[in-house]
């Protein structure tokens, strides 16, 4: 199956221009054979004249067979080695092909292409307009709101229940959390906890003394009077709400650094410790599996999506004035921080020959798949359009080369007698 290929105005040009040279380059060999007639079998200078036309003629019919030859038969007779567009588009097709695989179409090209277009400064001097980044901030959220609209929920949980959980039963956590919880001690970041443990502890048991006497009492003497476990559990109370106030007020009571302790010893066994990393694993997983663990993961994903969606769709909302401001900010930075701009330079540089690299192998194929559906005759004569008109210069140098060698030869064979 061959492809018709349709003529744009710029061809058309061309094709005008391709007339005019063609026309010219005829015009000359026609000029050639006329003065050759006018001063044929004449003396003197005229015999001059007569071996430049004829040599003239010769190297213009000679420049015009070997231009011909190339899109078509001259004068429509298949001689051998003519017409070879026609004949050769697939193999030229192939070297093309090749050419642009071995030459252009590299990672190391594309790498020195990107690094010498100035690009990320070119971004950055774009970027720094607000109405531009105001286009990107558009067109970004109206792009996040479709994706996040054809992700379902049924997706998302089969995604979870199917690749995320599995993944994360099989990947061994202890060490990490070890890590994570030695330096949640070192930058005092649990102490807020610590604070929010023991602040609620002292209302609880200001506020609820008959459960605590309830829970303490079980353990008082059956055999003393009742008066007397009630002077203790009263004495009790006050005791732990003053010792409670204590650890509250006191960022270095003794109660605050014993569980620092406690937590640096947990975080050096969720490390070392095989027997605590067991333990951990299988808290891990039977939290991850517990039906309620997906549950309140999905409730959290619907709240963050709905949460997205809302504030994407706010023209003035903070999100979207957040994101323009960094920006417009960030493309200033791509003009006025060097480093910044060989950072990012280096790395889309990387990023784009790895592209190359990866896809360009099944890229140029197309160059192939397309000349091949192309009809020979046709082809030729679109390919003709681009170069014909450079290619008429051939004939007319032949011409005029042609005649200037002629000259010299009868001038030499003429001073040789």
């Amino acid at each position: 199956m061959t492809t018709t290929l349709a003529l744009t105005e710029a061809d058309e040009e061309r094709r005008a221009a391709l007339t005019r040279m063609r026309t010219l380059a005829s015009g000359l060999f026609v000029l050639a054979i006329v003065v050759f007639v006018l001063t044929l079998h004449r003396g003197g200078a005229l015999g001059y004249v007569n071996a430049t036309a004829e040599a003239a003629m010769v190297g213009a019919l000679a420049d015009w067979f070997a231009v011909t030859a190339l899109f078509r038969h001259p004068l429509g007779i298949p001689i051998p080695h003519t017409a070879l567009v026609p004949r050769k588009k697939d193999t030229f097709a192939k070297s093309l092909e090749d050419f642009v695989s071995g030459h252009f179409l590299t990672g190391d090209a594309a790498r020195a292409r990107f690094l010498s277009s100035d690009a990320t400064s070119r971004f950055g001097r774009w970027l720094a307009v607000p109405a531009n980044a105001d286009r990107v901030v558009v067109h970004g959220a109206s792009l996040a709101s479709r994706a996040m609209d054809h992700v379902t929920d049924g997706e998302v949980r089969e995604i979870v229940v199917h690749s995320v959980l599995p993944r994360l039963v099989a990947e061994p956590v202890a060490p990490l959390v070890g890590t994570l919880l030695e330096q949640v001690v070192e930058d005092d970041v649990h102490r807020h906890l610590v604070d929010l443990c023991v602040v609620e502890a002292h209302d609880w048991l200001l506020d609820n003394p008959e459960k605590f006497a309830a829970v303490v009492g079980e353990r008082a003497p059956t055999w003393t009077p009742l008066w007397v476990n009630t002077l203790v559990l009263d004495r009790l109370h006050t005791e732990a709400l003053r010792w409670v106030a204590d650890v509250r007020d006191d960022p270095r009571h003794r109660m605050r650094l014993a569980v620092d302790d406690l937590l640096r010893d947990l975080a050096r066994n969720l490390r070392e410790d095989p027997a605590t990393m067991a333990r951990a694993e299988e808290l891990k997983t039977t939290f991850l599996e517990h039906p309620q663990t997906l549950e309140t993961g999905m409730g959290l994903w619907a709240i963050l999506r709905r949460t997205l969606l809302d504030a994407l769709d706010e023209p003035d909302g903070r999100l979207r004035t957040r994101v323009h401001a960094e920006l417009v900010e960030l493309g200033g930075r791509l003009q006025t921080d060097p480093e910044l701009r060989a950072r990012v330079d280096r790395r889309v540089a990387d990023a784009v020959a790895g592209i190359v690299d990866t896809y360009g192998a099944e890229l140029v194929p197309v160059i192939s798949q397309v000349i091949e559906q192309w009809d020979g005759k046709e082809a030729a004569d679109r390919i003709e359009l681009h170069v014909g008109r450079d290619l008429q210069f051939i004939r007319i140098n032949g011409t005029v080369v042609g005649g200037l060698a002629g000259l010299l030869i009868h001038t030499v064979s003429q001073l040789a007698l």
